[in-house]
Order: C-alpha cells, then structure tokens, then sequence
C-alpha cells in the first residue's frame, strides 16, 4: 500500500496537522453565534475575534520560517502543536471578550510557524516534481478541516457545550504534537523505516546542520510580488472562513445545523481544488517544462474564474439560498487551486530556505486574516448586506489576476547567487 512508505505516512502525519490547525482556527466561526450571545458580542467584536489569531500568525510567519529552517520541523512543529493545543482548550475557558481575544492571540502564536515548516519538511521528504502535488493533498486536508468543523463543532456543541467544543479539539491537537514528535524525522535517511529506494528519489538533504545564513535581502526582493498575490487569494480565503456559517444562518435565516450543512458544502468544494489544483499544475509541468506556464498562468487563470463564479452575488438581488451556495462553492472551488502552484513557488525559488520563502509569501495571507473578517463585519453592520463582503472580495481578485504575472519561479535563488548545486527550476530533478 501507498501509506506503507515512510515518505507518504510523513505527508499523511502533515495532512492530520493542517486538518487539526483549520477546524482549531475556524471552530470560532461556527461556535460565534453561542459564544457571541453569551459573552454580549456585536458582529464587529466577532469580527475582532475572528482576526485576532492572525497578528501574532503574521508576525512568526517569517521568524516561525526561520525556526524551522534553523531547528528543524521535527522539534519546532512539536512546540508548536503544544502551543496552539493549550490555546484552543483556553479558548473554551473564556470569560469574556478580552480573554477570548488573548486565546486566540496565543492560537496564533502557536499556529504561526506551522506551513513554512511544514513546507520546509516537505521540501526535504517529497521528490520536486511532486512539490504542488504535496502542498495541494496537505491544504486539501486544511480544508477538509474547513468543511467537517461546522457539524463537528455542532454536534459538540449539542453534545457539551460550547466550550467543551473547544476543549475536545484542543485535546486532539496535543496527541498530534507527540505522535509527530516521536515519528518524524529531520533528515529522511534517519528515518528507521525509509527505504533506499525512495532515498533516492529525494534530493540531498539540505537540513538546519548545514547552518547557512539566509540570504534575507535576496529573499524578500524575489518573494515579495509572491506575497502581494497571495494577501489577494487570502482575502477570500479568510472572507470565507469566517463568515461562511454566519452568512447562511442570519442571511437566509437557518437554523444553526442547517448553516453548518451549506458551510460544509462550500468548504468540500475547497478540499476538490486543493487537490485537484496540486495535481494540475506539477501536470503541467512536467509536461511542458515551464514553470511560469506551472505557476503564474495556471493562477492567473483559477482566480480570473474565482471572479466570474461570484459574479451572479453581485448581479442578481435576491439571490436564492441555492445560487447562492453553487457562487460560493465555486468561487472557493478556484480560489483554491491557486494553492498548490502558490505554495510550491517559495520551493521553486529557495529550496535551501523554502521555510523563511514560504512564511514571508504567507504573510500575505496572515495580514488578509487580520483585515478581512473585520471590515466584513463592519460592512455587514453598517449596511446589513451579507452579499456586499463578497462583492469586495471580487475587486481583489482582479488585482490578483495582474500581480500573479510579476512572480519569477522560473529563478532559482541559488542559481543567481551562483550556487551551481542548486536544482534549476523547472526541470525535473
């Protein structure tokens, strides 16, 4: 069986990782409407609760890069399991607006260097042509955990409390942490259980030993337009997160497992393109050896149909609960299969420092998860549209659709520094 090798049981490990940090980071979008009402909230402190794990996530995206690059993702994603772990049973013991906000804050603390260093063991443990399949099946697996949390969380709710719910998905987050900590390893070929012949599949290891500085001015420069094209993707993402639940229960006046249901159907239309875009875009690239056709286009082109699957949100008043879930699924369907070719961008362009790559590309996001949910909250108080965030939302896939063009995957880092051993991208290797 395929889950028999021990590169494949790694990835499985980190597809149960990034289900475990969505539905902890999304548990509060479907858990708002008891605790809100509990604890006297308004759409916009919700709002203010709903972002507030993402300061200190956008802070430790590059720091929690570097982390994991410098210590390695065995012992750094271990801390951090624990971490966010006591942050989601803490966020059941709130007693009020400030303590939910310093819950979600340590969420984020622990949360923060959780994908670059993921992103930094895939780049040791997955062959590079492989790179977007790895990072599409493991951000499927986030949002499988996008779409079972509503009627997970319910159901705990029905069966606990609300506050239970949070302490029984915390306790599932701590037995994670120490099955990770006690399978993986850094380097595969410390692995007991890795096979020769799937070593050589897998490029040299290029591991926290080597102690190389990174290169930080270089990094930056190129990652930079990276970063400006994924704050677009994670302004929708985070609209969606958020909202989603709250949007079919108050804008179609549903009861609160009905809600949950249209949720997760939208979220299941995330889990298909996540996979499906991992899939198409190493497709591509093997078959035409050009990564920018890989990469820029193939993004350009998914958040260009992101755009036009909302459209009818915005063109047609009064839209039936039934249109509407088909728009949004389909728009979440797209906006998701930019993920695989965006996530194996900081890959293609620093493979010895993909971990600080990919937490700078996902600052982007961090700091969409910051504003995003809170002017949707404004809007939606202000003017009681639950359309109009949506609407917003197409504007930046539009700048989206531009910026994705100024990314460069096809110039290897180590190539221009003159490192003649570091992989071209763009070939296979």
């Amino acid at each position: 069986m395929m889950f028999r090798r021990a590169t494949m049981r790694v990835l499985l490990l980190l597809c149960v990782m990034y289900l475990i940090t969505y539905v902890d980071r999304v548990n509060v979008s479907t858990a708002a409407s008891a605790f809100g009402a509990e604890l006297h909230l308004t759409h916009t402190q919700i709002g203010v609760v709903f972002s507030a794990f993402a300061y200190p996530y956008l802070i430790f995206q590059i720091l929690g890069g570097w982390v994991g690059d410098r210590f390695g993702p065995r012992r750094t994603l271990a801390v951090c399991g624990i971490v966010w772990a006591g942050a989601t049973i803490l966020t059941g013991l709130a007693t009020g607006f400030v303590s939910m906000i310093v819950a979600r804050l340590l969420l984020g603390l622990g949360e923060g260097a959780t994908f670059p260093t993921a992103t930094r063991a895939m780049s040791n443990w997955m062959p590079s042509e492989k790179r977007g399949f790895a990072q599409g099946i493991t951000h499927a697996a986030s949002r499988i955990g996008n779409a079972v949390a509503p009627p997970l969380i319910v159901w705990l709710m029905v069966s606990t409390s609300w506050r239970g719910a949070f302490i029984i998905t915390g306790i599932g987050s701590l037995i994670w942490a120490l099955i990770w900590a006690w399978y993986f390893r850094d380097d595969p070929r410390d692995h007991p259980r890795i096979t020769d012949t799937e070593c050589g599949q897998l490029a040299a290891y290029s591991g926290n030993k080597e102690r190389e500085p990174a290169p930080w001015r270089l990094l930056f420069a190129r990652m930079s337009p990276v970063t400006a094209v994924y704050f677009c993707y994670g302004w929708v993402l985070w609209l969606f997160l958020s909202w989603i639940p709250q949007y079919f229960l108050h804008n179609y006046h549903l009861h609160l497992r009905e809600s949950a249901l249209f949720a997760s159907g939208v979220f299941f239309a995330g889990v298909l393109g996540d996979w499906l875009g991992g899939s198409v875009t190493d497709a591509i690239l093997r078959k035409s050896g050009n990564v920018r056709m890989a990469r820029n286009v193939m993004v350009g082109v998914c958040m260009l149909l992101t755009l036009i699957s909302l459209t009818p949100i915005l063109l047609m008043s009064n839209i039936s609960i039934t249109v509407a879930a088909l728009c949004l699924s389909a728009g979440f369907f797209f906006n998701e299969m930019t993920i695989g070719p965006m996530w194996a961008v900081p890959m293609d362009i620093a493979p010895k420092h993909s971990g600080i790559a990919s937490g700078i590309m996902n600052c982007g996001s961090a700091l969409a998860a910051i504003v995003s949910p809170v002017i949707g909250g404004w809007l939606i108080d202000k003017t009681g549209n639950w359309n109009l965030p949506f609407i917003v939302s197409m504007a930046l896939m539009a700048i989206g659709i531009v910026l994705s063009f100024t990314m460069s995957p096809d110039r290897s880092l180590g190539a221009e520094r003159g490192d003649t051993k570091t992989p071209g991208v763009g070939k296979l290797v």
